[in-house]
């Protein structure tokens, strides 16, 4: 007889008990005669027949709070769980031991301890049996970890010889460290600080799974362009139950799904607590997150309880167990987790006399004793080997652990457990006694970093696990192949030859086109966009290189017969992302970072409207930023006044701003085609050909204006952010210009001269207010084009160091008169180099702070006061206050 206490899960009335069992029954016999296949297509069957009959029922997608995988279906442990156990010791100690000394010396250094105690076997179980290392025979496994757990991965590095017991003393103390000619350990896996060693950033919540995804996406990707082997490699993300409840972290799952991406697997750390308290108190999360990830299409395995559960399992023919699970909130076990045996006996299994009779001949010590799931590599190693073996979906494992696993009576399950940083010697005594390491009452008194004998067992095993899967992990390279750039006027002559009227952005879909054409950087240019394509006038790149899915088109499209039909290919080149800026910028990341995770070099562009840029995604290009990345932020429609209609929130007036705020981000805003070009051409071979970690964030508008021709000797300070445009002929002006010699006999004298800065859209209004000044003021106006505010300021910090002439001070030292620079950027961006100017100048600056508007271009810049109008009058005050107008300031 098949019990039904499981249906309660979701069911609270049976009205023909009898006909309910036979059901059951039946199925139950299906399963033992024909198989689990036959059952499921059965029931598949009677779902799609109990729809068409007006059957609204649909199966629900969460199940008992039990291990997904039964006793009968776990594998044999491959490994020696005793040496196991014994090596997990040395990790926990010294992860423990790196907190807690720092915290001892300098109090405010923080740290945790309490994530890895309940992620130490899931990580274990990984580097022993799962994890494959980069060699020759094979790419290796990419890695996520969870980064309150780093100081975990630091512990077992130590054990194995990687990191020495001086950088294990400078955990967080980075600058100290280098001092004394030691490698210091930072807080969380930074790329940037550690480049030998982290592969992925994940400090900030959030940010690891969504990039997890298009990392296994782009693998993906690189595969059917036959850019790399299709290997068995895996995208392992760690993450924790709390950071689930970040927008990006879920943000993507369906696409995981939808593309089949059977090459990731998660494993989230359900310990049931956030920094403050419990994820879900009065819920369940795993509940929660099963129904999520079902839903979006994932294998889920449920890894709920340990192996000392399984014989209570087989003892309950009630399923009391199931049932009284399905009644417990995340917020109760968590109290449970908190205290010893003797509460649980009274508070869990004295809840109904049935779990009463359960653990009735169990101890306390024994009860005690009964593991979470998240703790038992038996049951670990099962979810992972089923994860690696599942094919056509991505797998996510919910690990269900004790947050403070081992820390004892003052941390383990306790709500300030997060915070936990110092820990007194008798807890450090239980400690080491719970987990019966060999260490002696000195050693744990001076917290010493341990690890077994080199000859001994334990490392032996450790040494030859590791060998089988490849080396050690994790570990970054940067070995990928140098690539050619062409010549700058084979593909942008167009751009320097100036003449035609066209945006920014129109040039940079025709530089972009022609580079797609080279034979040897074209097919490793990566473009990305968010459903814009058509926007930035690039659909005619759909039809010559394609649109990447991975299963073709499998559609007639609509304009079929369109030279810009809309063409999916499984070998296409363009990564039309939808409408997330958030997932093309995890696509970008995956794409500028492949020099690392693949040893291929690619140049993406990803272009988007730049107002969704740094202010939507800014913490997630701080995380590429990190990682090293390599590759072009294009920032189409850009400035304040350029995307008239468009209203307060398309238009962008501080991405120039923050982009310069990020240490190896290079950021241009130019006006003209050919500096377009030029930045181009030297990005992409910094980038690729001499390999330097930077990227680059370029601006780019849609006002269509003629180009000039441009000087290519002018390429060096287009890159150093400023060189002189037009330089005024005006030598003397006329009395009829309103400024007179007292002398009656003289008529003439010489000009006054202003010197006016520029920039991207604006620079076009800096020429008409010249042009103005001149004519019909007698005022000679110098125009210097600002391709790069940022890239000044940092040249002129960088002289200030060491005691030279910034590049800004010696293009202007032959100059006279006060500056007026425009931009279409909040005042902030010309502001950056107000202190490297040359002495006594006069500097004044003319932008677009506050909120956008909804109107012309004129009405625009007008209201702003950064059009020529504005740019006249701000330069006739800053020469004769009293004569020509007060002049206008920028308000909002």
């Amino acid at each position: 007889m098949t019990d039904l206490s499981l249906l309660r899960f979701w069911q609270t009335d049976d009205t023909d008990a009898q006909e309910t069992q036979e059901w059951l029954e039946a199925l139950q016999t299906l399963v033992q005669r024909e198989g689990p296949d036959r059952a499921a297509f059965i029931l598949e069957a009677l779902a799609s027949t109990a729809h068409s009959l007006g059957v609204t029922w649909r199966a629900p997608r969460i199940t008992p709070y039990v291990n997904t995988i039964s006793l009968a279906e776990q594998p044999i442990y491959p490994g020696d769980l005793a040496i196991e156990q014994r090596l997990s010791a040395f990790m926990r100690w010294n992860a423990l031991a790196m907190v807690v000394r720092a915290n001892r010396t300098y109090g405010e250094l923080g740290g945790h301890i309490a994530s890895y105690a309940s992620a130490a076997d899931l990580f274990e179980v990984g580097f022993n049996h799962f994890f494959k290392a980069r060699h020759e025979r094979h790419a290796g496994d990419l890695v996520f970890f969870q980064p309150h757990s780093a100081p975990g991965v630091y512990a077992r590095a130590f054990v194995e010889g990687r990191l020495s017991e001086q950088s294990l003393a400078h955990y967080r103390q980075e600058l100290s460290a280098a001092e004394q000619g030691v490698q210091g350990l930072c807080s969380y896996p930074h790329p940037y600080l550690m480049p030998d060693f982290w592969q992925f950033p994940t400090g900030s919540m959030g940010i690891g799974p969504i990039s997890a995804i298009y990392q296994a996406r782009f693998m993906r990707y690189l595969e059917h362009r036959d850019m790399i082997a299709g290997e068995s490699r895996k995208v392992w993300g760690f993450f924790g139950d709390g950071e689930m409840d970040e927008p990006e972290s879920t943000a993507a799952l369906s696409l995981a799904a939808r593309e089949g991406l059977d090459n990731l697997i998660f494993v989230i750390n359900c310990n049931l607590q956030r920094l403050d308290g419990p994820v879900r108190g009065n819920g369940r999360v795993i509940d929660e997150l099963e129904s999520l990830f079902a839903g979006a299409g994932w294998n889920v395995i449920k890894l709920v309880w340990g192996s000392n559960w399984d014989a209570l399992f087989a003892r309950d023919q009630t399923r009391i167990l199931a049932r009284t699970f399905a009644d417990t909130v995340d917020g109760q076990f968590q109290t449970y987790s908190a205290n010893d045996g003797a509460y649980n006996r009274a508070h869990f299994f004295g809840r109904s006399p049935e779990l009463a009779a359960l653990a009735g001949t169990m101890s306390d010590q024994q009860i005690e004793a009964l593991q979470r799931g998240g703790h038992d590599p038996v049951k670990i190693y099962a979810a992972y080997a089923r994860a690696v073996a599942h094919r056509g979906q991505p797998t996510v494992i919910l690990a269900k652990t004790m947050k403070g696993y081992g820390m004892g009576t003052s941390a383990q399950g306790r709500m300030t457990t997060h915070q936990q940083k110092k820990l007194d010697d008798d807890v450090l005594r239980e400690f080491a006694q719970r987990f019966a390491l060999p260490i002696s009452e000195q050693q744990i008194e001076q917290v010493e970093f341990i690890k077994p004998a080199q000859d001994s067992p334990e490392m032996r095993y450790l040494q030859h696990k590791r060998q089988s899967l490849g080396g050690f992990l994790p570990k970054r390279f940067t070995d990928a192949p140098t690539l050619p750039v062409p010549a700058l006027a084979s593909y942008a002559q167009f751009a320097l030859s100036g003449g035609r009227e066209m945006s920014t952005t129109m040039a940079f879909v025709r530089i972009l086109g022609n580079l797609l054409k080279d034979p040897e950087l074209g097919p490793k240019i990566v473009p990305i966009v968010a459903d814009e394509a058509r926007t930035f006038g690039m659909a005619n790149l759909f039809r010559s290189i394609g649109i990447y899915s991975h299963q073709g088109q499998r559609y007639e499209p609509e304009d079929i017969g369109s030279m810009l039909y809309y063409r999916e290919a499984k070998n296409g080149q363009i990564l039309e992302e939808g409408i997330t800026e958030a997932g093309a910028l995890a696509s970008w990341t995956a794409a500028a970072t492949a020099y690392s995770t693949h040893g291929l070099a690619m140049l993406p562009f990803y272009i988007y409207y730049s107002i969704f840029g740094f202010q939507r995604v800014g913490d997630q290009i701080w995380a590429a930023a990190d990682q090293r990345a390599r590759g072009f932020l294009i920032g189409a429609t850009a400035g304040r006044t350029t995307l008239g209609g468009e209203g307060l929130q398309h238009q962008d007036g501080s991405s120039q701003l923050i982009a310069g705020t990020i240490p190896n981000c290079k950021a241009y805003d130019p006006a003209f085609a050919g500096e377009l070009a030029v930045i181009i051409d030297a990005g992409a071979r910094e980038m690729v050909s001499e390999q330097r970690d930077v990227f680059y964030y370029v601006t780019v508008m849609n006002e269509s204006y003629a180009h000039p021709q441009l000087d290519a000797s002018l390429a060096p300070q287009i890159l150093s952010g400023l060189y002189r445009f037009k330089q005024s002929t005006l030598v003397s002006q006329s009395s009829k210009h309103g400024i007179t010699r007292q002398q009656s006999n003289a008529h003439h004298e010489p000009a006054p001269r202003v010197q006016l800065f520029g920039s991207g859209a604006i620079l076009t209004q800096v020429l008409q207010a010249a042009d103005i000044l001149e004519s019909e003021h007698g005022i000679a106006a110098d125009v210097w084009s600002v391709t790069s505010y940022s890239e000044l300021a940092r040249d002129a910090e960088r002289a200030r160091a060491g005691q030279k002439t910034s590049f800004i001070a010696e293009q202007l030292a032959t100059s006279s008169g006060p500056i007026i620079a425009a931009s279409d950027y909040v005042r902030a961006v010309p502001e950056q180099v107000r202190a490297y100017l040359p002495s006594g100048r006069p500097y004044h600056v003319l932008g677009t702070d506050g909120f956008g508007r909804s109107d012309t271009r004129t009405a625009l810049r007008k209201h702003f006061q950064v059009d020529a109008q504005a740019v006249v009058a701000r330069a006739l005050q800053s020469l004769r206050p009293d004569v020509g107008g007060a002049g206008r300031t920028s308000q909002n």
